[in-house]
């Protein structure tokens, strides 16, 4: 299969996204320390069945910085955008921590443009957090970087958070990367964004094909948490990839994409 495409989406901000492959729109939505890196060796097996696109968001990757601040919903704002330069009504959302929380605010704002969702690794935002919890994610992420360190020097003790207990080098390289090329003003904007948006939308009125992917040995979002959220969620499926922490795709990509694709081919309009 022929590499990907790239496109840059107006207006500013601009977005970036690379995307491959024909048919229905499905679109891969990062964590709240990646980029559109994270998907690439996801895409080529998605594009097999749909056009896949994976995005930078505001501020991330390639993607345009942006003015002022920032509300959580922007990020849903931004997603229309993506689905209206390629023509298409309705999507199917493929969503990891961050991005699981972006795709359910798309869900709650936009019901008429989904097809399917899929939430890795996620939850229903911030509001059932424990103080306590609350503070030492914001804690770990954004202190350093208030007080004068790059994203590079917080890039090392936050993958090992995310990481499961065996993964590879490789993953581990691909996570420490990821988050040494986060934008420092634009990642501050996001975690205060996040913190501060709550819960996304009511889950039982979700009423499209749902499934919950989580890594077993995923210590953000855990297995009972991601239960949780399944169970909240009218008719959604419930799947645990052994083996992996926080980044599924990235840990375990041939369990992950053998899980995703066989869910959404199963609930296609």
């Amino acid at each position: 299969m022929t590499q990907w495409k790239a496109d840059r989406i107006g207006p500013a901000p601009r977005i970036a996204v690379d995307h491959m492959g024909a048919g229905q729109l499905l679109v891969f939505l990062h964590g709240i320390g990646g980029n559109k890196r994270n998907w690439h060796d996801n895409l080529p097996a998605f594009a097999s069945h749909w056009h896949s696109v994976a995005w930078d968001a505001r501020g991330y990757g390639e993607s345009d910085d942006y003015e002022g601040p920032l509300t959580f919903s922007d990020f849903s704002h931004d997603l229309i955008r993506v689905l209206d330069h390629f023509g298409a009504g309705q999507a199917h959302i493929v969503g990891l921590s961050m991005g699981g929380r972006i795709a359910l605010d798309f869900a709650a704002l936009y019901p008429e443009r989904l097809l399917t969702l899929t939430l890795c690794d996620t939850h229903r935002g911030f509001s059932h957090f424990s103080e306590e919890k609350r503070r030492e994610f914001i804690r770990l992420r954004k202190e350093p970087l208030v007080s004068g360190g790059e994203p590079q020097d917080i890039a090392v003790p936050v993958a090992k958070t995310l990481a499961g207990p065996n993964a590879s080098k490789e993953s581990f390289d691909a996570l420490v990367d990821s988050m040494s090329r986060l934008h420092k003003e634009s990642y501050i904007k996001t975690i205060e964004a996040s913190a501060m948006a709550g819960n996304h939308g009511e889950l039982a009125d979700i009423g499209v094909p749902t499934h919950v992917i989580v890594g077993a040995e995923d210590r953000l979002t855990t297995p009972d948490t991601c239960r949780e959220l399944a169970g909240m969620i009218p008719g959604a499926r419930f799947t645990v990839i052994a083996d992996a922490g926080h980044l599924v795709n990235i840990e375990k990509p041939a369990e992950f994409n053998a899980a995703a694709i066989a869910f959404i081919r199963s609930a296609r309009k």
